[in-house]
């Protein structure tokens, strides 16, 4: 599995509000706030615990990162892991609320796995889902 992964935004602070909502019934919460004075710099996310994975969201062109990186370029699909059937809603919900679009409502997709989709301010499919029963 992945320790970390980033994505560049055209807007930091609109991608920093959409995924402070989304992210927070899941448990995820800003760890770290790197913004410059002129917008770029990056957002860490993370669950808190010690070594855990962790989510950056960047704009501009970080420096450990090669030449050629844009926001929206090719979007990306994220899918989240979820602690319960409601925080997959929450997440649905404050996603909707901090302006997001839906891109599928929360329900079961394939045996007990029960998720929902939005697309982020920049294109990208952002989903939360969970494996569990009813």
């Amino acid at each position: 599995m992945f320790d970390h992964l980033g994505l560049v935004f055209r807007d930091l602070r609109g991608a920093g509000v959409f995924y402070r909502a989304a992210l927070a019934p899941l448990g995820i919460t800003l760890m770290e706030d790197h913004t410059q004075a002129d917008g770029t710099g990056w957002l860490v996310f993370s669950t808190g615990k010690r070594e855990s994975p962790f989510f950056v969201v960047a704009a501009g062109r970080p420096s450990f990162w090669g030449d050629g990186h844009e926001a929206g370029r090719s979007p990306a699909h994220l899918a989240f892991q979820a602690p319960s059937r409601a925080a997959v809603d929450a997440f649905h919900a404050a996603g909707l609320a901090a302006g997001a679009r839906n891109n599928g409502d929360p329900g079961v997709r394939r045996g007990r796995y029960y998720c929902a989709f939005l697309i982020d301010p920049d294109g990208n499919n952002i989903e939360a889902g969970v494996y569990a029963d009813a």
